[in-house]
């Protein structure tokens, strides 16, 4: 079980991954060759890792199109965490699982990548 730990307005705070058999995060060389990948969900959204942090993720038509703005950084448990420009903040672990990627989210949700 991995925890995350961070301070975030003086407080800490823990993520419990919920992993599944078969669930491998993703390794430190494939977080390090983010900058400049796109992530394509079922949905039509789509989260964009740019050079020196930068972070979007635009909406597929049904959910509105607009683009959320943001900043991102590796944590040392290999998830990746997402500052947005709104004050908002998440952190996702990326895992490859029966032959695609899937990104979990610090509740347990689970979104599979096209």
């Amino acid at each position: 079980m991995l925890l995350f730990f961070y301070l975030s307005a003086g407080l800490l705070h823990a993520a419990d991954w919920q992993l599944r058999p078969g669930d491998q995060p993703f390794s430190a060389d494939e977080l390090q060759a983010l900058p400049g990948q796109s992530l394509l969900f079922f949905d039509d959204g789509e989260s964009f890792y740019g050079a020196g942090g930068a972070y979007a993720y635009t909406y597929g038509i049904e959910n509105g199109s607009g683009t959320a703005w943001g900043t991102y950084r590796i944590a040392q448990d290999g998830s990746i965490c997402v500052d947005f420009i709104n004050g908002t903040m998440r952190c996702d672990l990326l895992v490859r699982s029966a032959g695609r990627v899937v990104v979990i989210t610090e509740t347990g949700d689970r979104f599979p990548v096209r």
